[in-house]
C-alpha cells in the first residue's frame, strides 16, 4: 500500500467521486492537490455502460478508464496507490459497500446505484475516521442524501464560474460631457482611443456613448486600439430592433473576430441573428453548419423515439428550421432569393444537424453556429473550438439560466466557462442580449412568471 510522504497524516482529505463528476471531466482525479481520491467500484460498472458511443459522455468514460489503467501500472487498484505527480495524493477503487453506520439502501431504497455509491463512501469513512471524507457529485439530490446521512458532500468546482450575475456582458454605457466625441465618431466612423477617456480595456468591447439625448454605438478593437461606429444596418432581411442586436450583428459580421458568444433570454433573437449573419456571408464560407446538443426528454435516448434517425432528431432541430423559415419570409416578394435559400439547404451549403453528427468533422472555412450552448460542458466547448480550421468562425448562443441537463447549472455550463475565460482574447467578442423581441406576450412570461 502506498504511504503518505508527509507526517501530517490527518491534514489530508479523501474525496469520493461519483459517475457524474467523471462524465463531466475525465481528468477530475488530478484536481484535488495532495488529497486522496477514491471511486466506488460501482462507478466503474456505470462507466463500462457509457464507454460505447459518440457522445461526449462516452468520450469522458473511455478516457477516464484509460487514465486509471495507465496510472495504476502493476498496482492493484483496490489498494491506495500514488498518482503520477509527486504533489498529488493517492487513488483507489472502494470495494466495500457495507457501512457500520446507517445503511443508505435501508433508509432510501435497495438496489439503486446512487444509494450503493453512498454506502461505499460511508464505508470509506468508517475505514478512515481520522480523515475528512467528502462525496463529490454533480447530482444535487445525491449530495443532499449524503448530508442527511452525516456524510460531507460538495459539488465539483473545477471549471465553475463564480458570480455569474457579474459575468462579462460585452458592453458598457457611458455618459459623455463633450458632444464633439459623439459627432466625430458619427462623422468619421471611427475614433482613436487616445481621443476619448474610457476605462482601459484588455478585451474587444462594445460601447454606447451618450450626450444628453444624442447617442453613438461603437466597437472597441483591442488589437487596433480604435473605436469603430456600429450601425443599425439590415442583415439578410433582418432589421436589428435594439442596440444590443446591432452589437451582435457587428461581431458576427466582423472578419477579424473568429469566436463569438451571444447570451440572452428566450426571445432575444440569438439564433436568428447568427443565422442571418451566416447567410449574409455565405459566399465567404464553404459551408454553414447550425447545430445544437440533443437533450433527450426525461433522460431517454433518442433511440426510444419512433421512426428513422431523421424523424428522431427533427423535433430537436425544429427551432433552427423555424428561424430559417422566418428569414425566408422576409423575401416574400423576392422569389429568386427564396429559391436561393431553398437551394442552399438542398445542396447542403446550409446543414442543420445535431452536434453528435458533426463531431469529428474538419471545420475548414465553416461558419459554425452552436445553439443552446449552455447545455454543453466546458470540455465539449473546448473540443468544438479545437476543431476549427483555417478561415472558420464559430458562434455559440444560449441562455445560461435555461439549463436542460441535470448535472449542469449557470456556473458550471460550458457557455459561462467560455465567456469568462475567452473575454480577453483578441479573436473573441461577446454580447449579452437583454431585451426580448419575440412578442409582448413572450416578454410578459420572461418578466412576470
Amino acid at each position: 500500500m502506498a504511504k503518505r510522504e508527509h507526517s501530517a497524516v490527518s491534514s489530508y482529505k479523501i474525496f469520493v467521486l461519483d459517475t457524474s463528476v467523471i462524465l463531466y471531466d475525465h481528468n477530475a482525479i488530478y484536481n484535488f492537490q495532495e488529497h486522496d481520491v477514491a471511486i466506488p467500484a460501482l462507478v466503474l460498472e456505470e462507466l463500462d455502460n457509457f464507454k460505447s458511443g459518440n457522445d461526449t459522455r462516452n468520450f469522458e468514460a473511455r478516457n477516464f478508464i484509460r487514465i486509471i489503467d495507465i496510472a495504476s501500472k502493476s498496482n492493484l487498484i483496490n489498494n491506495w496507490f500514488k498518482l503520477g505527480k509527486s504533489s498529488l495524493g493517492r487513488f483507489k477503487v472502494q470495494i466495500a459497500e457495507v457501512p457500520k453506520s446507517t445503511n443508505a439502501e435501508t433508509l432510501f431504497s435497495e438496489g439503486k446505484f446512487d444509494n450503493r455509491i453512498l454506502n461505499a463512501a460511508l464505508a470509506l469513512q468508517d475505514e478512515n475516521p481520522e480523515h475528512k471524507v467528502i462525496l463529490v457529485s454533480k447530482d444535487i439530490c445525491l449530495r443532499l442524501k449524503a448530508k442527511a446521512l452525516g456524510l460531507n458532500a460538495e459539488d465539483y468546482e473545477t471549471g465553475k464560474v463564480k458570480n455569474v450575475e457579474e459575468l462579462y456582458s460585452g458592453k458598457t454605457e457611458m455618459k459623455l460631457t463633450d458632444l464633439a466625441v459623439v459627432e466625430k465618431l458619427k462623422a468619421d466612423g471611427h475614433l482613436p482611443i487616445s481621443e476619448i477617456s474610457i476605462p482601459l480595456q484588455s478585451s474587444n468591447h462594445f460601447y454606447v456613448f451618450k450626450y444628453q439625448r444624442k447617442t453613438a454605438a461603437a466597437f472597441y478593437s483591442v488589437k487596433d486600439r480604435m473605436l469603430k461606429l456600429v450601425k443599425n444596418d439590415t442583415v439578410f432581411g433582418i432589421i436589428p430592433r435594439n442596440i444590443e442586436q446591432s452589437f451582435a450583428f457587428d461581431a458576427l459580421l466582423n472578419p477579424a473576430i473568429k469566436l463569438v458568444t451571444i447570451q440572452g433570454n428566450a426571445g432575444t433573437g440569438k439564433t436568428l441573428l447568427a443565422l442571418a449573419s451566416a447567410l449574409e456571408q455565405r459566399r465567404d464560407y464553404r459551408q454553414i453548419y447550425i447545430t445544437r446538443p440533443i437533450v433527450p426528454l426525461s433522460n431517454k435516448d433518442i433511440g426510444f423515439l419512433p421512426g428513422d434517425m431523421k424523424s428522431k432528431v427533427d423535433p430537436y432541430m425544429a427551432p433552427i428550421w423555424d428561424n430559417l423559415k422566418l428569414i425566408r419570409e422576409q423575401f416574400a416578394k423576392d422569389e429568386k432569393m427564396q429559391l436561393k435559400i431553398d437551394e442552399l439547404v438542398k445542396t447542403e451549403k446550409i446543414e442543420i444537424a445535431p452536434l453528435a453528427f458533426i463531431r469529428g468533422r474538419t471545420l475548414n472555412k465553416i461558419f459554425f453556429i452552436v445553439d443552446e450552448a449552455q447545455n454543453l460542458t466546458p470540455h465539449e466547448i473546448k473540443t468544438i473550438i479545437s476543431r476549427a480550421g483555417e478561415d472558420t468562425k464559430i458562434v455559440f448562443t444560449g441562455d445560461i439560466y435555461q439549463i436542460d441537463t441535470p448535472y449542469l447549472d449557470s456556473e458550471s455550463n460550458g457557455l459561462s466557462y467560455l465567456i469568462e475565460n475567452a473575454k480577453n482574447h483578441p479573436l473573441y467578442a461577446h454580447i449579452t442580449l437583454q431585451k426580448g423581441e419575440r412578442s409582448e406576450l413572450a416578454n410578459l412570461a420572461t418578466e412576470l412568471l
